[in-house]
């Protein structure tokens, strides 16, 4: 079993940043994978970006389109956490966020609010 627990989140006005972490517990060794997704009020759950160990070890990362360019991941100085970096935010990222890791599995955070609002 892994446990997520993510942190971060609040309110923010539109052009601002936020940061979200996200940190693994229980059963970690063997996660591939690490990243999030996001939940609108009305709206299917959206792929935000992930980060991967490619073939060499090092860190892959990929994202949205909605995301890309103003939102980084990164892992933190422990591998089983994880830094959604987010600049530039619009009212449209206003979401609850779901951090996620896979291993043999997909888990799930519980999520973390976001509102951008002004």
């Amino acid at each position: 079993q892994v446990q997520l627990v993510e942190s971060g989140g609040g309110l923010v006005q539109p052009g601002g940043s936020l940061r979200l972490s996200c940190a693994a517990s229980g059963s970690i060794f063997g996660i591939n994978a690490m990243g999030w997704y996001r939940q609108a009020p009305g709206k299917q759950r959206e792929w935000v970006a992930t980060i991967s160990d490619d073939v060499n070890s090092d860190s892959s990362t990929i994202y949205g389109a909605s995301v890309k360019g103003r939102f980084t991941i990164s892992r933190g100085n422990a591998k089983a956490t994880v830094h959604l970096q987010m600049n530039s935010l619009k009212p449209e990222d206003t979401a609850v966020y779901y951090c996620f890791a896979d291993r043999n599995y997909r888990y799930w955070g519980q999520g973390t609010q976001v509102n951008v609002t002004s």
